[in-house]
């Protein structure tokens, strides 16, 4: 009777031995996996949400300047006095809110429309390993905006030659994008700027103007 409960003991001490050793198996693959592929995990999936933000934006933005015809003289005005010198810079705001709201719209139906994009990324991409980048089954990266994109029209002046001022219109947009993988969820902040018009300045421009923005 001692002789099979020593034994049944003794079985069940191996079980547990295996059973720990798996655990620990299991726990220390789990880590070298966190600790090597999170990394570049987060590098390809900031990658492939900038790269899609981008490409739904630009697209956007273009349909919409070539609707629209946008002129600069359809956001700011140049004034000069008696003399011939600049005096003011007049903001046309009602152009500017439009452009910002319809902007705004337009972006965001379009990231809403396209909120179940999926790119693919072979598993050896995830490794950091120069000979097994771009090799292996792909895994699923699923992309999709979170909230909504801001839009804001900005201003900026430079010099653009002797006694000339260039004046460029920009929409600078903002959007956070969030990339999943089977392991992991990342969330990035994308910004981008894109010209809508410019307009050379001739004669002197105040200060005041260079130094900061019209909006």
């Amino acid at each position: 009777m001692r002789t099979g409960s020593y034994k049944s003991k003794k079985k069940r001490l191996k079980l547990i031995a295996f059973v720990l050793l798996i655990i620990v198996i299991i726990v220390f693959i789990s880590y070298r996996i966190d600790k090597e592929v999170k990394p570049v995990a987060v590098l390809q999936g900031q990658h492939f949400s900038e790269l899609t933000a981008s490409n739904i934006i630009s697209k956007c933005v273009y349909n919409y300047l070539e609707e629209n015809q946008y002129t600069y003289n359809d956001f700011a005005a140049v004034l000069y006095d008696e003399n011939g010198k600049v005096a003011s810079i007049e903001v046309m705001s009602y152009n500017v809110n439009k452009v910002q709201s319809e902007l705004t719209q337009s972006i965001n139906d379009s990231l809403y429309d396209n909120r179940f994009n999926t790119a693919e990324i072979p598993i050896g991409s995830l490794t950091n390993s120069y000979l097994l980048s771009g090799k292996g089954a792909c895994i699923p990266l699923r992309i999709c905006p979170i909230g909504d994109a801001g839009v804001k029209l900005t201003s900026s002046f430079s010099s653009a030659g002797l006694n000339q001022t260039c004046h460029r219109i920009s929409a600078v947009i903002n959007v956070n994008m969030e990339s999943s993988l089977p392991l992991y969820t990342f969330s990035s902040h994308n910004e981008f700027e894109f010209l809508l018009s410019e307009n050379i300045i001739v004669g002197a421009v105040p200060d005041g103007f260079i130094t900061s923005s019209v909006f």
